[in-house]
């Protein structure tokens, strides 16, 4: 979810608001690229009878940029189809789930993968089912056998799922969205109160996931599997998208017989997490979720002079006394977010895509996965983590709530030495106190909290 709600429009669509992305070399395949993008933002686990699905009127896609250019080199397409055994039940199923053919599974979902290259589309495969939502002991006793069912094999190395996840992605948004409050220094704050660890407020909540393993050498420009980190073929720029029908016209009594027509409208995308929800003024957030990151141009001057670097030291006036001299332009924050970081600034590492600013991942796939990762990523000497691609432990809030208080500014200005007090920027919570698992294997999401188990928000 970290870009859940971002935008006024997109917040009353929540089928097709794109909460986070993910791209990561694979731990458990180090050939492969895993690509995962979720959807439907704090799905509260109880949500039934009429549980959470994927859009059957949307578009949900992953972008591959291999040539730095900030348009897409290869895209993965995925169309769902809604499919209802019994008209005359309000029931989502009437008995157990117990495989993905159960007849009282009353409610399915299907879907078809497409891949599209500037050589034309391939269909990779359809009829392919998603799981079911977690619902509980009762009508769905063994969920996690149902979400392994759900992983396909499209050939070539391929691997999708699509369906129902837990929430990966930890943050205190209640404490983040009352005037910037970090609850570990709160005390501090310009309206005080007694220091307080972190609450993830996403901790019960689900998602509904699309992710894709592709081999490396079918995403690379050449088709080669790069080892040198240093080669600027090993460098992919991802992100996620959804779209909409141009024209939407409803009929009378029946919204299944709603009509949609016209090309496809991007309504949403994702690159790197927050970018939109903390970077991009309220004003021109529904312009960026409707443009290519190639138009990221647009933007530039609020990564350049980021709003949240000017608030952190008047709300905290005692803990970052020297972010305030930070007035000129971010050439950091530029790199990290727009254009990747050139080669000799971190030694033997480099995710540059060229000088074309677009926000989306930077994946150098030469780098192998950590077998100790660090939650902090690149700032802490881990280069497969995030602004390396992005994996599911990376603590994306803290790693960009540094960077933007300057723990990244000497990549650009090497003579200056960052604050101390820095390294207390977090919202308090890490990948062992947020109550967050994952999955050793594909799709890596763990299994969702059930609506028996959690309370309906």
């Amino acid at each position: 979810m970290s870009s859940h709600r971002e935008a006024p429009a997109i917040s009353k669509d929540p089928v097709a608001d794109n909460t986070d992305t993910y791209a990561f070399v694979s731990p458990d395949r180090p050939d492969t690229v895993t690509i995962i993008t979720s959807y439907i933002p704090v799905e509260a686990p109880a949500g039934g009878p009429n549980f959470y699905e994927f859009g059957d009127d949307v578009l949900y896609e992953i972008h591959v940029d291999n040539n730095g250019d900030a348009q897409p080199d290869v895209t993965f397409q995925f169309r769902f189809q809604t499919a209802l055994r019994n008209t005359e039940t309000f029931l989502y199923n009437t008995g157990p789930i117990t495989s993905l053919d159960s007849t009282s599974w009353n409610r399915r979902q299907l879907y078809s993968v497409t891949a599209v290259t500037r050589a034309g589309s391939t269909a990779l495969a359809s009829g392919l089912s998603c799981p079911p939502c977690n619902i509980g002991p009762r009508s769905t006793p063994d969920y996690a056998a149902l979400a392994a069912a759900s992983v396909h094999d499209l050939g070539s190395g391929m691997r999708v799922f699509a369906g129902q996840r837990a929430e990966g992605f930890f943050v205190d948004l209640g404490s983040i969205f009352d005037l910037g409050v970090l609850r570990p220094v709160q005390n501090l704050h310009l309206i005080p109160l007694p220091a307080a660890p972190g609450v993830n407020a996403t901790r019960e909540a689900n998602v509904h996931t699309i992710a894709i393993q592709v081999p490396i050498r079918m995403l690379t420009r050449d088709g080669s599997a790069p080892t040198d980190p240093l080669d600027a073929r090993a460098v992919l720029g991802i992100w996620g998208s959804a779209s909409r029908r141009r024209v939407s016209v409803r009929e009378t009594g029946n919204g299944n017989d709603d009509v949609q027509t016209g090309p496809w409208i991007q309504v949403s995308r994702l690159g790197n997490p927050l970018f939109n929800e903390v970077i991009v003024p309220m004003a021109h957030k529904d312009r960026w979720n409707a443009v290519p990151p190639s138009q990221d141009s647009e933007f530039l001057e609020y990564v350049r002079q980021p709003e949240l670097a000017r608030l952190l030291p008047v709300l905290y006036p005692n803990v970052f006394p020297n972010l305030a001299g930070l007035h000129a332009d971010r050439a950091d924050l530029v790199a990290v977010l727009l254009t990747g970081i050139p080669a000799g600034i971190v030694p033997g590492f480099q995710n540059f895509t060229g000088t074309t600013y677009a926000d989306v991942l930077r994946l150098n796939v030469a780098v192998p996965p950590s077998s100790s990762p660090n939650p902090l990523g690149l700032v802490a000497g881990d280069a497969a983590g995030y602004p390396n691609g992005r994996r599911l432990v990376d603590d994306v809030v803290t790693i960009e709530l540094r960077a933007v208080a300057g723990l990244t500014y000497p990549l650009a200005n090497p003579s200056y030495t960052p604050d101390a007090a820095i390294p207390a920027v977090s919202d308090g919570l890490t990948v062992g106190n947020s109550g967050v698992s994952y999955l050793d294997a594909f799709p890596y999401l763990g299994v969702p909290h059930s609506g028996f188990e959690t309370p309906a928000a």
